[in-house]
């Protein structure tokens, strides 16, 4: 344990439980003090506190640009209790102690994601004396309680009282801890907004130093083979609908793996606007459906490739019921995820207590990832999130055959799949269901063929499929194999150099074909 808490300096931007907290320590009989706003806020509340310029003796000036840096302050809180020449230091120049500190920021990176904000809007909010307070609270943190989160107000009131306004030292360290890691991402995110703009403000596509900040969710059994350690982070601030803010209801732990393939699964299946059912097994979907139900959406996508989906990953874009569930947990799986279940469809899987079952809210458009990381060796890439999906009015008819309304449809359909799947990526559908998946081959016609042997495999016709290629068709054999396994419409980039002989091709053998003018490689 420490000394005890006899003086505290509270300066927050974000003010909740505020009040609550100061009153807590000042019924412990701690003195206050604050800065502007917070003190306001305090007085207002009754509470007995001294502004910090009250304290110093030296007035806010610059427009509150400086009110902490002062060696009243960072004396009081960097001075080390147990070195007696610290002590006599403080005494010599009348330095009160300061035990804990209670400082959050400006609000910086909520500020330069508003519409219309300016360079200058920016700079007016990087705290200057808010960090120093917390570092040097930090580094301090054997005699000196650093808070920066709301969230740590109750307990630490409980531990205060509970211990004579003292707080235990691994207290003291976890929160020294959280403000390094608080101020680290402040100051990335500075970094970050400043390096991706020129002194006129105007923005470059990526900043010049990339700061990433993640809080760990958990260690995780292993990696992706068991020789491989491995944790899951989530992004700070986190992403709204994003699989990383996942809650598990159920189930065995999550593994390396499962939570790569959930994100497949999800954020395919959110691109769906009916209810659909995604299954992927390792990194592909090997079934994806639209339906009027969960339930139907489920059959028809498992029906793409029984074998495969064994032991897969089976997301849903809406919630599920009993009925669902029931069905689904006939099979082996590893993951089930949905926004969320009806009251009656978690007893039906709790019997199944290994699955593990995920929730996940979102609403339209949520979810999606700023940037898009790959790591290589010493080194990262880094690229904006392939978040296109080509809209029916922007297709490019490029064949004398044009296709039908439901064509068009399954067109739309298989392209939205074929964007998850491993290139070079091909995707049969009929009926807002997928028939047959190649995924992840060195050549396009070997993707063609195997796709079609999936089908093939699961008892299913090609007959008056539509398909999706990730990217265009290089040679006509390809487009020949589709053809021969009875496949009507086709949807592919375009942009090789033998468009031309493709087009050709698709007029010879009867095909309706357009053209997205994107590919969606996926690596």
């Amino acid at each position: 344990m420490s000394a005890p808490i006899y003086q505290a300096l509270l300066s927050v931007s974000d003010k909740t439980g505020l009040v609550d907290f100061a009153r807590g320590l000042h019924a412990l009989g701690v003195r206050l003090l604050s800065t502007g706003g917070t003190a306001r806020a305090l007085a207002d509340a009754g509470l007995p506190v001294t502004e910090i310029g009250t304290y110093t003796g030296f007035p806010e000036m610059l427009d509150g640009r400086v009110k902490t840096l002062h060696p009243k302050v960072h004396g009081g809180i960097l001075a080390r209790r147990d070195l007696a020449t610290h002590r006599e230091a403080l005494a010599e120049h009348g330095i009160p102690t300061i035990d804990l500190i209670v400082v959050n920021l400006y609000p910086f990176r909520e500020t330069v994601v508003k519409s219309g904000c300016t360079l200058d809007d920016a700079i007016e909010n990087i705290d200057i004396g808010g960090p120093a307070m917390v570092r040097s609270a930090a580094k301090n943190y054997a005699h000196v309680g650093i808070v920066v989160d709301p969230v740590d107000y109750p307990p630490l009131l409980e531990e205060l009282r509970a211990n004579g306004t003292m707080l235990s030292s691994a207290t003291r360290f976890r929160l020294a801890q959280k403000a390094f890691s608080h101020t680290a991402a402040y100051d990335g995110a500075i970094s970050n907004y400043l390096t991706a703009r020129d002194a006129t403000g105007a923005v470059r596509a990526f900043p010049e130093r990339w700061n990433w900040q993640a809080a760990k969710v958990e260690d995780l059994r292993y990696g992706e083979n068991p020789h491989q350690l491995a944790a899951f982070y989530r992004d700070e601030p986190q992403v709204a609908g994003a699989i990383a803010t996942l809650t598990q209801l159920q189930g065995k732990e999550l593994s390396f793996n499962n939570i790569a393939d959930a994100d497949t699964a999800w954020e395919c299946v959110k691109t769906l606007a009916q209810p659909a059912c995604v299954i992927v097994k390792h990194a592909n979907p090997c079934g994806v459906a639209i339906a009027a139900t969960p339930l139907d959406a489920y059959r028809k996508a498992f029906a793409t490739d029984p074998s495969s989906a064994f032991g897969g990953i089976i997301a849903f874009n809406c919630e599920v019921d009993a009925a669902t569930v029931e069905a689904v947990s006939s099979q082996f799986l590893e993951v089930l995820i949905a926004p969320g279940y009806t009251p009656d469809a978690l007893p039906v899987i709790a019997r199944k207590a290994n699955v593990r079952v995920l929730a996940v809210p979102y609403a339209a458009g949520q979810g999606g990832n700023a940037w898009d990381m790959k790591r290589i060796g010493g080194g990262m890439l880094v690229q904006t999130p392939d978040t296109r999906n080509v809209a029916q009015e922007k297709l490019e008819l490029v064949t004398r055959k044009a296709p039908g309304a439901a064509e068009l449809a399954d067109l739309i359909f298989a392209w939205r799949v074929a964007k998850y799947v491993k290139s070079n990526a091909i995707v049969y559908c009929a009926d807002g269901r997928t028939l047959g998946i190649g995924a992840g081959q060195m050549s396009r016609v070997d993707s063609t063929r195997i796709a079609a042997l999936k089908a093939a495999n699961a008892g299913l016709s090609l007959a008056g499929s539509v398909v999706a290629s990730d990217a265009f068709f290089p040679f006509r054999d390809g487009l020949d194999v589709v053809a021969d396994n009875g496949a009507v419409a086709v949807i592919q980039p375009g942009g090789s150099v033998r468009d031309k002989e493709i087009i050709a091709a698709a007029d010879e053998r009867g095909l309706a074909m357009v053209f997205t003018g994107i590919r969606h490689f996926r690596h």
